[in-house]
């Protein structure tokens, strides 16, 4: 059987894909400020417990003023790597099963989506959609009951440390993103061959 490869989105499919410096500039707030009003909100939304609607409405009340624009989808503009889609297409030619593993909220998987950076990949598990968020094991483990596949038969990519230490955890063949070459080379001596 071939293995099955879950990618991270952001910092390793994808780089500009961190909002929250662009949301408190047009807020007129220090990074700080925003960070302390918006952060257990964002984590409520990551996972689909908390609407943008109520995000917004949360953040307008600890501003003590509306906030006029949804700034979540209007400022997400990621850069996605053609380095990486192509690993992910070779990976695919040689019979592995690649699929999207990442933390994220509904305006920016609308983002990507109309984008077109999921249209390599077989699956998506996103946070805002299975209702559980990396390094929780629960998210790992959902991905793998839902592909129908072991630990051992995984290998799993993400730019940040606590998660990839959650999926190795569990057995999972896990990657920290170091760059696309790297992750390349990683590959092959995984799959013992050329891609």
């Amino acid at each position: 059987m071939h293995r099955l490869y879950i990618f991270d989105m952001g910092g390793v499919m994808c780089e500009q894909v961190d909002v929250a410096p662009l949301i408190a500039g047009k807020l007129g707030i220090r990074m700080d400020a925003f960070l302390k009003l918006a952060d257990e909100e964002f984590d409520r939304l990551k996972i689909g417990a908390l609407s943008v609607r109520e995000f917004w409405e949360r953040v307008s009340a600890g501003l003590r003023r509306p906030v006029p624009v949804e700034y979540l989808g209007e400022l997400f503009r990621p850069g996605c790597s053609s380095e990486m889609r192509d690993l992910v297409l070779a990976l695919k030619r040689s019979g592995a099963r690649a699929v999207v593993g990442s933390d994220t909220i509904e305006p920016h998987y609308q983002v990507h989506l109309r984008l077109g950076h999921y249209d390599v990949f077989d699956a998506l598990y996103l946070s805002c959609r299975i209702g559980v968020a990396k390094p929780d094991p629960e998210f790992y483990r959902r991905i793998l009951r839902s592909e129908g596949r072991r630990p051992e038969e995984t290998v799993f990519i993400d730019d940040r440390e606590p998660n990839v230490a959650a999926a190795a955890n569990l057995g999972i063949r896990a990657i920290h993103f170091q760059g696309s070459e790297d992750l390349r080379r990683r590959i092959v001596e995984i799959e013992g061959g050329e891609l």
